[in-house]
């Protein structure tokens, strides 16, 4: 009875959790998919990518409040929290700059500009991505592996090609800093199940929609290793466990979770399978998110004693 007459906007924090600790499990939950990353693309110096662009995140917010006369938040970790997640769906050989200019665009132009923490109406980290696919398009789909460039196994794989779903699984491929190891986000994603930072809800029905959308109209039916490469290429993993799951931007009913669980799955198959890029993850988290006040509405128990028959 409780969670059906809470209508007050989301997040919601209960007991003595705060945003603070929940902001900080987050980050140690991305701890794996980081280190994988660094060490995968160690030549082309990645780490200095994801420090830098962190840094810039948490720097834009201190001085967005300072100048705007704020409370200053960056002790939230929220801060970190969307510098990190733009860092990892970042190529290795981004040039640093383009990881700062991603940054201040998320922390202030989608996060601030709206009210701060709990008012932005889309995922920062995935609007900055989206921001810079568009400014510097060649530079975003630039990958490189041990220092030979090439297309990413999802690419390869919408082409026709076969592709090595083991190397997948470990990580051994091209693509953003955060996306290539599944295991590693796997990893992270159990730990925030175990805590009960997010719901499994939100990720198990994206991904169960959207297994069922390519089986369906992938041409492949039920292929074992092409559903499974599709399940590991990409940033789908990294989208579903730790970008879908954002507090702000999903929906707080548990109707309205499936919803959106739906949503994401069905865009996701249709910008992979017919879309221009072999990728589709992004689009399909932020036009959910612009979604969620609709999926909230039509979700939101009735308050007792309306809506019936007069």
């Amino acid at each position: 009875m409780n969670e059906k007459m809470n209508v007050s906007s989301s997040p919601h924090i209960r007991d003595k959790v705060t945003s603070s600790n929940i902001m900080l499990m987050v980050v140690i939950a991305l701890l794996p998919a980081t280190i994988f990353g660094i060490y995968n693309f160690r030549h082309e110096n990645a780490w200095v990518l994801v420090a830098v662009t962190t840094a810039a995140a948490v720097l834009s917010e201190y001085i967005y409040e300072k100048l705007m006369h704020k409370p200053i938040t960056i002790k939230d970790f929220s801060a970190v929290v969307t510098g990190l997640l733009l860092a990892l769906n970042l190529p290795p050989t981004l040039p640093w700059w383009m990881g700062v200019l991603g940054a201040v665009f998320a922390i202030i132009v989608v996060k601030q500009l709206f009210g701060g923490l709990g008012q932005n109406f889309m995922n920062p980290a995935l609007g900055a991505r989206c921001f810079l696919m568009i400014c510097f398009t060649g530079r975003m789909t630039y990958f490189v592996y041990d220092g030979v460039t090439g297309a990413t196994p999802l690419a390869n794989l919408k082409a026709g090609e076969a592709v090595n779903t083991m190397d997948m699984l470990i990580g051994n491929i091209r693509g953003t800093i955060g996306e290539t190891s599944v295991i590693a986000i796997m990893i992270g994603a159990m730990f925030l199940l175990l805590m009960g930072i997010i719901d499994l809800r939100i990720p198990g029905t994206y991904i169960v929609t959207f297994v069922i959308f390519i089986t369906i109209f992938g041409g492949h039916g039920l292929d074992a290793q092409y559903i499974t490469a599709h399940l590991c290429g990409g940033g789908l993993m990294l989208g579903a466990w730790f970008m879908a799951t954002d507090y702000v931007t999903s929906p707080i009913t548990s109707g309205g979770k499936i919803l959106y669980g739906v949503c994401l799955g069905i865009l996701t198959g249709l910008f992979r399978l017919f879309g221009g890029s072999a990728e589709g993850v992004s689009y399909a988290i932020i036009i959910s998110n612009l979604l969620v006040p609709l999926i909230e509405k039509v979700t939101l128990p009735k308050p007792f004693g309306k809506g019936g028959e007069k």
